[in-house]
């Protein structure tokens, strides 16, 4: 089950985190929209950053839907 954070911007964003060998597979995705957005990187990563890349990511592409980006 994804866990579920702020986006810094008073929404929520749901993480969910796949382990596949030494890389990890975090999604965000915004629960209003549905809209996701991924990021893979290293299993040994700290998982707050993974989280913060991931969100960001999230971000950018809700931008880019509006026409803001």
């Amino acid at each position: 089950m994804p866990a579920r954070k702020s986006d810094g911007t008073g929404g929520e964003v749901l993480i969910e985190f796949v382990v596949q060998g030494n890389v990890v597979k975090v999604t965000a995705i915004d629960p209003k929209t549905g809209t996701e957005a991924s990021i893979v990187g290293p299993a040994s990563a700290p998982r707050s950053v993974l989280e913060s890349n991931a969100a960001k990511k999230l971000l950018y592409v809700l931008k880019k839907q509006r026409g803001e980006a």
